[in-house]
């Protein structure tokens, strides 16, 4: 059993609020995770705090071997969306994408549209992101976490906006990674999304957290 993430007493404090409170756990490699819990329970801050956006107050998260904030400041080859994806809005999804891939310069224009195509979208289509769906926006924000083939993927709330057929592409697309052997961490307020993408499900609430299954 290979552990992908590592939480190690986990504390996150702003002033008198404890958004994180000594949480502890590992994720496996290959599994879906999920994450479940009101708005405020500290699902989206320990996501910050695994990709190295937002650092502990104390404690260790370890990702792929490498400590974070010691070892590297960002995990490498991890896809991720948390909160709504942000886009530069006059431009169209495919330049957008470009432009990100240019930052690691690891992939071209085939590895972009294939990304673009898998999610449901058509990489030739010049509408601008600023005149997109939320539902489109979500396609966009999960193509471009997964076009340069990260072996982790971190989503938070990766079904937002989408309709019930974009729910059920999604799913399907999620379980196909899973099956390619990427391991995924995926918080949502849906239990049904949780019953049908997760082998394990952690439950948080007021900074702490609980395994359910």
């Amino acid at each position: 059993m290979e552990n992908v993430i590592t939480v190690k007493s986990a504390t996150k404090q702003f002033k008198e609020a404890m958004v994180l409170n000594n949480i502890s756990v590992s994720f496996e490699k290959g599994k879906v995770h999920g994450l479940i819990g009101r708005n405020g329970s500290g699902k989206t801050m320990l996501m910050k705090c695994i990709c190295g956006i937002v650092p502990l107050t104390s404690g260790e998260i370890t990702v792929s071997g490498k400590v974070i904030g010691k070892d590297t400041d960002i995990p490498k080859n991890v896809g991720v969306i948390i909160e709504t994806p942000g886009f530069l809005p006059g431009y169209s999804g495919y330049s957008n994408l470009k432009f990100l891939a240019a930052i690691n310069g690891k992939i071209g224009k085939e590895e972009i549209r294939s990304a673009i195509k898998s999610v449901g979208l058509n990489p030739d289509d010049k509408k601008k992101v600023g005149k997109y769906s939320l539902g489109m926006r979500q396609r966009l924000g999960l193509a471009q976490a997964i076009m340069e083939d990260p072996d982790l993927l971190i989503l938070d709330e990766p079904m937002n906006g989408l309709d019930k057929d974009g729910v059920k592409d999604m799913r399907q697309y999620l379980l196909d990674l899973k099956a390619q052997g990427k391991t995924i961490l995926i918080a949502s307020h849906s239990a049904e999304d949780i019953d049908v993408l997760c082998d394990a499900v952690y439950e948080m609430d007021k900074g702490k957290m609980d395994k359910i299954r």
